[in-house]
């Protein structure tokens, strides 16, 4: 079969790293074109200005990948839809769920596929423990997700910016995985939030969670922007059995008492193009709204607290 042709929309760090070397060693997907308001291509494909351009341009593109910041999501989003594509969407999917809803009901009103990725959950180390933890329960959990901001979003603004996320960017990585593993819902009980004193998003996150169980797990998360020392993106669970179980590197790999049971490379992103071939051979969407609801909530029980400015 014809590898289906695709255009990535928003061409920075993600889609470098990422997007267009996946569609470079898909079976499935062929790159057809970019768009990026700094003119960045790939391989001598076409390259647009606007989502408007290519799809008046090359309107054989019946699919889009769109990489851009959360906060233009919406309007390219409903864009690619009312031009008749299939989507693909980065992550986090929009600045509100109100976005996400409209987004949801409009591609099914049309017809397209829509497909919300959550890079984390694409490990068999998530599977493994979602498996263990609907068998065994829970009796504990703590997030730890630091990381570097000049590493990972290297000068730019727009993360410190209104609906830019702050660390609640990687951190919502965190949620998707506790979403999917979780064997009961979860809560936001209480968060603290620090922002720096000349930025509009927080670089500090504490979060308590609450659930209905009557055996009242302690849930617990924090999330950092200013960790130098390298990665730390651990999920530690204790199951009512009495098992540790971290998932570390992400969801990549996964201990039990101690011991590595399970770990594997980068394919995070491979498995989500396979899955979008799948989804769009039976015209079915999938978009899992739970980690931006979680997300949400942790705005909307925060206490603010204001830190230190931040310079690049």
């Amino acid at each position: 079969m014809a590898k289906r042709k695709i255009a990535v929309i928003g061409v920075g760090k993600i889609a470098q790293d990422q997007h267009l070397p996946v569609i470079d060693q898909s079976e499935d997907f062929e790159l057809a074109a970019t768009v990026s308001t700094r003119g960045l291509g790939h391989n001598g494909v076409p390259v647009f200005k606007t989502p408007g351009e290519l799809f008046a341009a090359m309107p054989e593109v019946s699919l889009v990948s769109i990489c851009t910041p959360p906060g233009i999501r919406h309007q390219y989003v409903r864009e690619a839809l009312d031009a008749g594509k299939d989507v693909m969407m980065e992550k986090p999917p929009t600045t509100t769920i109100s976005e996400l809803d409209d987004l949801i009901a409009h591609a099914d009103r049309l017809g397209r596929v829509l497909y919300q990725t959550w890079h984390s959950q694409y490990n068999a180390a998530v599977d493994r423990t979602k498996a263990i933890l609907a068998e065994q329960g829970v009796v504990s959990a703590r997030i730890d997700w630091r990381e570097s901001v000049r590493k990972w979003h290297p000068g730019q603004d727009w993360v410190w910016e209104p609906g830019g996320f702050g660390v609640c960017d990687p951190g919502i990585n965190a949620l998707s995985i506790f979403t999917k593993v979780m064997p009961f819902p979860v809560f936001v009980s209480t968060s603290k939030l620090t922002f720096p004193a000349n930025r509009q998003t927080p670089i500090d996150v504490e979060i308590t969670f609450k659930s209905g169980q009557a055996h009242k797990p302690e849930l617990s998360a924090g999330f950092n922007w200013l960790e130098e020392s390298g990665e730390i993106w651990t999920i530690r669970f204790e199951t009512g059995t009495g098992d540790v179980l971290r998932l570390e590197g992400g969801g990549r790999s996964l201990r039990i008492n101690d011991e590595l049971v399970l770990k594997h490379g980068d394919a995070e992103y491979g498995a989500m193009y396979d899955h979008f071939a799948d989804l769009l051979d039976a015209g079915r969407s999938d978009v899992d709204a739970a980690p931006l609801r979680l997300m949400s909530d942790v705005f909307l029980m925060g206490a603010r607290v204001t830190g230190p400015d931040f310079e690049w």
